[in-house]
């Protein structure tokens, strides 16, 4: 399944249009304050027709005063049902962000296998076959080849691409870029290794084939199958055969 791909000025478009939300769910044992809220209905009962048309879902039974319910909505929407009543007493309160922007990606229809934790925003392309690890992070218009593996807590930052059959490795930062808009994110090639903890800069391409050492801080582009490493990061060697052997992916990770 792919997002449509959005360049930096439209990414920055989508995200100055779009309506900031607050999401929220709230957990309550008494009743909420339908009759304060304008929620009333003229039977006595709770309007869920407007309620559903604000955005707020409630769920439970609000027929009884100390049955369990929760409501999830835009926090402005929300806060009205809870007036007269104390948090942390008569509820508790999930707040998920903040005038948030740009929500998280569907992913329920990707062909790909996507660990707990991870974060992975709206407008990202993800491959067949990737493996997205817990705590990974993927901004807004990155893309994820097809068989590529992001490793636990790997960041990729927005527009950052990663080809085919690749691995980030755990807690490595590909740098993204949405402003300013005319500079350019990280471009990663088909089948590369990055190692954990490495950082690749703003801007950067590294060429298929290639290696990215642990901990290497990369600068400047890298050619296709040669091995950086080091910070700055510099070319130590060629891809020869025992370094291909070393840096094989398993296949068996990536089946479905």
């Amino acid at each position: 399944m792919e997002a449509q791909k959005l360049s930096a000025q439209e990414i920055i478009q989508f995200i100055g249009n779009a309506e900031k939300k607050t999401r929220v769910k709230v957990t309550l044992s008494g009743m909420p304050s339908f009759k304060a809220a304008g929620f009333l209905a003229e039977n006595g009962r709770p309007n869920f027709k407007a309620l559903a048309n604000k955005g707020i879902q409630v769920l439970g039974d609000f027929h009884t005063h100390y049955s369990l319910k929760i409501i999830i909505g835009d926090w402005q929407a929300v806060r009205p049902l809870l007036s007269g009543l104390t948090e942390n007493k008569d509820y508790t309160l999930e707040l998920e962000g903040r005038n948030s922007a740009v929500p998280l990606l569907d992913t329920r229809e990707i062909n790909a296998r996507i660990e707990p934790g991870a974060i992975i925003r709206d407008q990202v392309t993800i491959g067949d076959s990737a493996v997205i690890m817990m705590g990974a992070i993927i901004n807004i218009g990155a893309e994820i080849g097809e068989g590529t593996m992001i490793d636990m807590g790997a960041i990729l930052g927005g527009r950052a691409t990663v080809g085919k059959n690749s691995h980030i490795g755990a807690g490595a930062v590909l740098a993204g870029v949405i402003e300013p808009a005319s500079a350019e994110p990280v471009r990663v090639g088909d089948n590369v290794l990055v190692g954990a903890n490495a950082v690749v800069i703003e801007g950067v391409q590294v060429g298929s084939g290639s290696v990215v050492a642990a901990g290497a801080i990369v600068t400047q582009d890298v050619p296709e199958n040669v091995v950086v490493a080091g910070v700055p990061a510099r070319i130590i060697k060629e891809i020869d055969e025992q370094t291909q052997q070393k840096t094989a992916l398993e296949d068996a990770l990536r089946n479905l």
